[in-house]
């Protein structure tokens, strides 16, 4: 069985990438193991190599979570996969609620933002946010909150016991997010062949030092497939850039990554994996 750390309680979108992940490998038992904030999902797979960590690492409406960039970057872990995930949002409530009883909307901000336009169709309602959109159906229920409703997973309202007033309340529907996983660099061995490569690395202070390294990277075939600079704390003006690099030949990839490395500072490899096969926009 395995055992993911994920962020959040159960039924939150993390859960459901993990569930997916695995599944696609022929691993259907999965045993999730919540945790409150991202930093514990780490500290998690840091401490049992036994236990993989699931983040998300972007959204195609709300970009970039640049702070769990830097918690993978200072981990320590391997980023060993990658799942893409439709998150189609639904506004749950307790029994016997209907949707002309609502007075409040809970959720994650993040949420709320990708459903304004579907809460602006909603005149008099309030919206409160919350730390994530499971823990919204979950209080809602342990509450009794009559007259409150959750935007959360379809899961997420039937472990914790609501009901679907609405769902695909999300503005726009190519809403997706990327996860990575993590796990303990010893237990990342084994794996399927490698076709995706995240790495990170800072660049001396000369004119065209970035397109040297992509120009490098063009050379041998590796594909940018995601670039995210982050300021370095402490070092005015001077940027970690963090890219991900897609191949179809192992040693060309090698190669071009021995090439770059003169040319950068702190180069880092945070995890080579398989890339992402998309098989179902609906799942």
């Amino acid at each position: 069985m395995k055992r993911v750390a994920i962020q959040g309680v159960e039924g939150a979108y993390h859960e459901i990438a993990a569930r997916a992940y695995f599944k696609a490998r022929g691993e259907e038992e999965v045993e999730i193991l919540p945790r409150a904030r991202f930093k514990d999902v780490i500290a998690a797979a840091q401490e049992d190599a036994g236990i993989t960590g699931i983040m998300a690492i972007e959204n195609t409406i709300a970009g970039s979570l640049l702070q769990n960039h830097e918690l993978i970057r200072v981990s320590g872990l391997v980023v060993v996969g990658e799942q893409k995930t439709r998150v189609t949002h639904t506004l749950a409530a307790l029994p016997g609620d209907r949707l002309e009883s609502i007075a409040e909307v809970h959720s994650h901000p993040i949420a709320l933002m990708q459903c304004a336009d579907y809460l602006e169709a909603m005149p008099g309602v309030k919206v409160v946010e919350e730390e994530d959109t499971a823990l919204s159906a979950r209080l809602i229920a342990q509450r009794g909150m009559r007259g409150h409703a959750a935007i959360c997973s379809r899961l997420a309202a039937g472990l914790h016991g609501l009901e679907v007033l609405d769902e695909g309340i999300e503005t726009n529907k190519r809403n997706f997010t990327r996860f990575l996983l993590l796990s303990n660099a010893e237990a990342a061995r084994d794996e399927e062949a490698i076709t995706k490569s995240s790495v990170v690395f800072t660049l001396p202070h000369a004119e065209g030092s970035l397109s040297r390294v992509l120009t490098i990277f063009s050379f041998y075939g590796l594909n940018l497939t995601k670039i995210q600079s982050l300021p370095i704390i402490g070092r005015e003006w001077e940027y970690l850039f963090y890219v991900d690099l897609t191949f179809n030949d192992p040693l060309k990839y090698r190669q071009g990554v021995e090439a770059a490395r003169p040319l950068t500072r702190d180069f880092n490899i945070l995890g080579e994996y398989a890339e992402y096969q998309h098989h179902d926009e609906r799942e």
